[in-house]
């Protein structure tokens, strides 16, 4: 397996992974997959600042990450928010850590302090939800930062969400400034 960058090419491979959690789960609240076109949009405007990355297993793609905007303000120029996908007939084979490896060492070179993921959270684990995202994330070192009730509502049933965080620099009184790059090391 390889980690590589993400190109806009890469748009329906990624939809193909990306549209079962649409349809079928609450672990993305989006309620349509999105078109090739906007997806290729997103690519283009995430890659542009921050770290896009797949996962390639025998010539397919098996997962992406990224990094993108935690909030958009000056002060949270040091936080991201981090999102995950996995091909379904690859979980549990280690590409997510890998995946998360990558992109935790990419943001930590830009200067990114605080890796941040906002997870769908079950009530009660069911056909569209269940708290393998969490778990994952705590694998991962992330620590749960805030629980938020009825959130979200997908397929006739409201969800919880929690916020997770992990940190992974130095928080000082003068931090160095985020170097934003379009030319990642991979």
């Amino acid at each position: 397996m390889k980690i590589e960058k993400v190109t806009v090419e890469d748009a329906e491979e990624l939809l193909e992974i990306y549209a079962p959690y649409v349809e079928n789960t609450a672990i993305t609240f989006e309620y349509d997959v999105p078109s090739k076109d906007e997806f290729e949009e997103r690519i283009k405007n995430i890659s542009a600042k921050y770290p896009y990355i797949k996962a390639v297993h025998e010539g397919k793609i098996v997962g992406y990450a990224y990094a993108a905007s935690f909030k958009d303000r000056r002060a949270y120029d040091w936080s991201v928010e981090t999102t995950i996908y996995v091909k379904n007939n690859c979980k549990r084979m280690g590409i997510g850590k890998a995946l998360y490896e990558v992109l935790e060492q990419e943001l930590k070179d830009m200067g990114i302090l605080n890796m941040n993921a906002c997870i769908a959270c079950p009530v009660q684990e069911g056909r569209y939800l269940n708290d393998d995202s969490i778990r994952f994330h705590d694998n991962m070192g992330f620590t749960e930062a805030g629980h938020f009730h009825n959130s979200g509502y997908k397929f006739g049933q409201w969800f919880d969400m929690i916020w997770m965080e992990k940190m992974i620099g130095e928080h000082n009184a003068n931090p160095h400034e985020v170097i934003w790059q379009q030319n990642f090391k991979l």
